[in-house]
C-alpha cells in the first residue's frame, strides 16, 4: 500500500488532534487559571480587557510553568501565524493574538484553528510540499520546505497537547 507524504502528516495530525480533543472534552472552566507552581506565566486582562500572556523576549531561566490558558494562547499564536504564512497572507504580530478570556471560548477558537489547517492540508499535494517554507518559525534562509513546516505544526501541537493532558491530570489529583 502506498500513501504519499500528505496523507502521512494529515494522518499524523488527525492523531496529534484526537489526543487533544481528548483532554477538549474534559476541561473544566476553573482548569485554564490554574497556576501550578509559584512562577507561572498565564494570561491575564490588561487595562483595556484585552487578554493578553505573561512574555518575555528573552526566555527566563529557569522557564515559568505555564497555566493551560498560556498553553492555549500559546497554540492559537504560532498556528494563527502558520496558517497566514500558509494562506499567503502577512501574518500578524504576536502582540496582535489575544486569548478569548474563557476556557469555552479558547477551545472554540483552537477547533476553528484546526479547521482553517485542514483547509491548508486538503489542498496540498506531494509537489507543494518541497516549496519552500514560509519564513515562520525558521529564518527567512533556513532552506526548510512546506513539508518541514507541516510537520513542525504536528510535532509543536503533541508538545503542547502534552502539556496540557499533563496540567489537566495535575489539577485533578491536586483536589
Amino acid at each position: 500500500m502506498h500513501v504519499s507524504r500528505c496523507e502521512l502528516l494529515r494522518w499524523q495530525f488527525d492523531l496529534t488532534w484526537s489526543l487533544f480533543d481528548y483532554h477538549l472534552e474534559r476541561l473544566e472552566p476553573a482548569d485554564f487559571l490554574w497556576e501550578p507552581a509559584s512562577r507561572c506565566w498565564t494570561v491575564r486582562p490588561d487595562v483595556e480587557g484585552t487578554w493578553v500572556p505573561d512574555w518575555a523576549e528573552i526566555e527566563p531561566d529557569p522557564v515559568p510553568v505555564p497555566t493551560i490558558g498560556w498553553v492555549s494562547w500559546h497554540i492559537g499564536w504560532w498556528w494563527s501565524v502558520t496558517i497566514d504564512h500558509a494562506q499567503g497572507r502577512t501574518p500578524r504580530e504576536r502582540a496582535e493574538i489575544a486569548w478569548p478570556g474563557d476556557g469555552r471560548t479558547a477551545i472554540e477558537w483552537l477547533r476553528s484553528l484546526r479547521e482553517d489547517w485542514l483547509a491548508v492540508l486538503d489542498r496540498l499535494t506531494d509537489t507543494d510540499l518541497d516549496a519552500t517554507a514560509p519564513a515562520f518559525p525558521w529564518p527567512r534562509d533556513s532552506k526548510h520546505t512546506v513539508a518541514h513546516m507541516v510537520a513542525w505544526v504536528n510535532s509543536e501541537l503533541m508538545k503542547n497537547v502534552t502539556e496540557i493532558g499533563q496540567l489537566r491530570l495535575l489539577r485533578a489529583a491536586s483536589g
